[in-house]
């Protein structure tokens, strides 16, 4: 049974940078594809990046595109999500999932264990 934690979520003004980590505890997630998404209040969640099971391939929305970077640890069980320019549009609770694959999905039916969230709150 693998159990997320996500951190490094808070306040930030427009331009800023934040880096979000996801610890797991489990043995297995090490083995598994991890995505990040997000949920702004009154909106779908949204798929915003993925990291397969090797770290070989890694996937952006458009609207984070050339802003967030995905990286695994292997070491430390981590994944982490790194926002740069953050604007308020990525004003969020971010979540990451895990999927038992090697290769990340879009949906969210596709993953098998999820985090609580931390908010993200970008300030103009």
């Amino acid at each position: 049974q693998e159990q997320l934690l996500e951190s490094g979520g808070g306040l930030v003004q427009a331009g800023g940078s934040l880096r979000l980590s996801c610890a797991a505890s489990g043995r297995t997630f090490n083995t598994y594809s991890v995505g990040w998404f997000r949920q702004a209040p009154g909106k779908e969640r949204e798929f915003v990046a993925g990291i397969s099971r090797n770290a070989l391939s890694t996937y952006y929305s458009d609207s984070v595109k050339d802003r967030f970077t995905i990286s695994r640890d292997y070491a430390k069980n981590t994944v982490y999500l790194q926002m740069n320019s953050l604007k308020p549009e990525d004003t969020s609770v971010y979540y990451c999932a895990s999927r038992a694959a090697s290769v990340y999905k879009k949906t969210e039916n596709e993953y098998n264990y999820w985090g609580q969230g931390t908010q993200v709150t970008v300030s103009s």
